[in-house]
């Protein structure tokens, strides 16, 4: 079993490695209303303009150097700015599911 400090030393050092969200492999939102740690838990919060973007396909965490941290397939209607939250869980999964 892995300890819950160390869990959450890999939340904080991942929490600091997302520099930005691209949206649909093209709309940079570089800056987040809220982006913080909890335990083991990373929370993201931003805005996403109704004006950059109608439907949101594909969600991307970047680093500083554009290298993917994490990647999801969605969808996500926008009709006005929406504000969007993001949770990542560190946790341990046992090998045998």
């Amino acid at each position: 079993m892995i300890v819950s400090t160390f869990l959450s030393d890999i939340a904080n050092y991942t929490n600091a490695k997302i520099a930005k969200v691209v949206l649909n492999d093209t709309v940079e939102v570089p800056s987040f209303t809220i982006k913080e740690v909890d335990g083991s838990m990373i929370t993201m919060q931003y805005i996403v303009p109704a004006t950059l973007v109608t439907i949101i396909n594909k969600i991307e965490l970047k680093d500083k150097d554009d290298n993917v941290i994490s990647s999801n397939n969605v969808y996500v209607p926008i009709a006005t700015d929406t504000l969007l939250l993001q949770n990542i869980q560190v946790k341990e999964v046992s090998p045998n599911g």
